[in-house]
């Protein structure tokens, strides 16, 4: 038995697609549906149950010595949300009870990260896991710093050689891109977002550059397909003996401007944008560049290569996003 948590959202409801596809058995969803399309996520699954959040921990203890792995991907993702308390008492203590719960019943347990630890990444994008290597990073908003303060507590545990699970992983996932991310609205991917236009044959909306260094539509991120997120978390699962926590990216920054014409051609369209200024409240605080260093997870044994932005975009575009059925 599997759970995901946050298993009806962009990232989870993959994560349960391809556990359905490798016949691991009874696949439990967590999270809330709310009031719109999101329950679509999961609706070609063939689930064993889904649990509310306030009812996961009763779950669990009722099926304690039938679950394999937890995969924690719940949270509170949006980066403008103003309630820290809110923020700290889903993505932190519920990380540590995960945590310590897993721990105590020998279940293996991984979870999401952020990117967003980084911060302005002045300090590189290096996961490095160490206490002192995340001392040095400071991030920019309270979502990223919620991410960042469990990524400190798992440090702080391990160092101190406390109990842990049979297996632990946290991802720290750069800009994932791909299918199910609809209910996101304003923090789905660019590529989702440009879509409509490029298929309309009508023009896009990109920020204009405030950073001297940096072009209109020249900003950069390590864009990544949703479907190597998914081959990283597997390979995880088949790699039992390796712990860690690891950058989930490509390790190759590309532009916003390249995202944008690669949806265009994959409609076989001409590229058409058009920039407006940054949005005041978030221009001090915007990332100008973000860029994996993918190193230790290939120190660990992944060697699969990662799938570049027009294929990725492609795929996505072609295969979802320009269907009757943009659901995976």
């Amino acid at each position: 038995m599997y759970v995901v948590t946050g298993g009806a959202g962009f990232i989870g409801s993959n994560i349960v697609w391809a556990l359905e596809n490798l016949g691991v058995g009874k696949i439990i969803v967590c999270d809330w549906m709310d009031d719109g399309d999101k329950w679509r996520n999961v609706a070609k699954r063939e689930l064993a149950d889904v649990v509310a959040p306030e009812d996961l921990f009763d779950f669990l203890e009722d099926n304690a010595t039938n679950i394999e792995a937890v995969i924690h991907m719940g949270a509170i993702s949006s980066t403008v949300e103003p309630d820290v308390d809110l923020i700290i008492e889903t993505n932190f203590r519920l990380s540590q009870d995960l945590w310590h719960w897993c721990t105590q019943h020998h279940v293996r347990f991984m979870y999401a990260s952020s990117a967003a630890t980084y911060g302005d990444g002045s300090q590189g994008f290096d996961d490095d896991g160490s206490l002192a290597g995340l001392a040095l990073l400071k991030p920019l908003n309270a979502y990223g710093w919620s991410k960042h303060l469990f990524d400190r507590r798992v440090a702080r545990m391990v160092a101190d050689n406390e109990p842990r699970p049979p297996q632990w992983a946290g991802l720290k996932f750069f800009n994932v891109y791909g299918p199910n991310e609809y209910h996101k609205d304003r923090m789905r991917s660019v590529v989702s977002q440009v879509f409509p236009n490029a298929r309309d044959g009508e023009p896009s909306t990109l920020f204009k550059s405030h950073h001297s260094d940096y072009a209109d539509g020249g900003q950069l991120r390590d864009f990544i397909w949703v479907g190597d997120c998914i081959d990283m978390i597997l390979w995880l699962l088949e790699k039992p003996d390796v712990n860690g926590l690891f950058n989930c990216g490509t390790g190759k920054a590309r532009s916003f401007k390249d995202l944008a014409e690669a949806v265009y051609a994959a409609l076989d369209k001409t590229t058409a944008i058009k920039y407006v200024d940054t949005p005041v409240e978030i221009r001090a605080k915007y990332q100008y560049f973000t860029e994996a260093k993918m190193d230790r997870l290939r120190a660990a044994g992944y060697d699969k290569p990662f799938t570049a932005l027009e294929d990725g975009v492609a795929e996505y575009v072609t295969g979802f996003l320009n269907t009757d059925d943009p659901y995976r």
